[in-house]
């Protein structure tokens, strides 16, 4: 590399001079642009390391006419699932001198896609984060396949013609949780189901039958419970379970908010977890370490879901490209062997 000054005041041609190669190299590096090889891209960025090179954004984004603002739509009532992926979208943002907007909406609503279509074309957009259920709605998602509007999708459950996503193996970890509940001994296992607007939740489900089907044990509907993915509606499936004439010895709930309602439950009445109730749930969110006893629970990347998302749209992957982040299995203190 030639030698050159490092100040505040340092230019895209002073890094271009100073790694030996075109302003245009540069600037498409600064882009994240797909046609520079990884030798290359690595080169110019030791070249503004070592200039300690601070980059405009906003005169980038004004050069190439091109946004910088990714909005985020949400509807869905678990507040810990919603910061874990407002964290991760934002600290994308970061990374990539991008503004992020947080925009609540109607997922039922009738006018949704037209509302976002507008939305969009008014802030001219970067790209839309679809969470769930806003991801699974088909008006939606055909009128931004239709568009040319970028979008990603987290942890979609239909298909999309030409969308992004990003999710985890829903069933696989379900099953995985469900198989260490069998490991401890529980035979009588019951379940929460999440929404039944969130394709995941369906993901969840089948991944627990999975693992009773595999360990040769029937499955008993009527423990099975339906939730909706808030704490309130775990303690009303918690509740429902325990006074079930033959009370499950565990159960296992298809997100952490509900999972803390059903330890609620637990608790209210007079059930000692998890000597006599093993309690498990999904996730991993900041609450699973907040309730008595800490949540058994599965680990899902929330926040590096959020962040990939946001790293397809404005890395512009190409269209239809999907991103499978691992989960892990999380053991605390509310479950436990069953009884004898």
């Amino acid at each position: 590399m030639k030698n050159s000054r490092a100040s505040g005041s340092v230019t895209v041609d002073d890094v271009a001079a100073h790694a030996g190669v075109s302003i245009k190299t540069v600037s498409r590096v600064l882009n994240n642009e797909p046609n520079i090889s990884p030798k290359t891209r690595a080169h110019v960025q030791a070249a503004m390391a070592e200039l300690k090179y601070q980059p405009n954004p906003w005169a980038r984004r004004l050069a190439s006419k091109r946004s910088d603002l990714v909005v985020l739509l949400y509807d869905n009532p678990s507040d810990n699932y919603l910061i874990n992926v407002q964290h991760g979208a934002l600290d994308a943002c970061r990374q990539y001198f991008h503004s992020l907007l947080l925009h609540p909406v109607d997922y039922r609503s009738p006018a949704l896609a037209d509302d976002v279509l507008q939305l969009a074309r008014q802030r001219a957009c970067a790209g839309l984060v679809l969470t769930p259920p806003v991801c699974d709605v088909p008006a939606l998602i055909q009128a931004l396949d239709a568009s040319d509007i970028p979008f990603v999708r987290l942890a979609p459950f239909t298909p999309s013609a030409r969308g992004l996503s990003v999710h985890t193996p829903d069933r696989h970890a379900a099953r995985e949780m469900t198989a260490h509940l069998i490991a401890s001994g529980h035979r009588r296992i019951g379940y929460v189901k999440g929404h039944p607007d969130h394709g995941a939740a369906h993901e969840r489900l089948l991944g627990f039958r999975d693992a009773m089907t595999a360990a040769g044990i029937a499955v008993d509907e009527s423990l099975i419970e339906q939730g909706l993915h808030s704490f309130d509606s775990g303690v009303q499936a918690g509740r429902r379970l325990l006074a079930h004439g033959q009370r499950p010895s565990a159960i296992f709930a298809g997100n952490d908010d509900m999972a803390a309602g059903v330890l609620y439950a637990a608790h209210g009445a007079g059930v000692s977890v998890p000597t006599q109730l093993s309690v498990a749930g999904y996730d991993d969110t900041p609450l699973s370490q907040q309730t008595w006893p800490a949540l058994t629970t599965l680990r899902q990347p929330i926040k590096a879901m959020a962040f990939a998302a946001v790293e397809q749209l404005v890395s512009r992957t190409p269209d239809g490209a999907s991103r499978t982040l691992d989960f892990a299995l999380v053991v605390r203190d509310s479950t436990g062997p069953a009884l004898a």
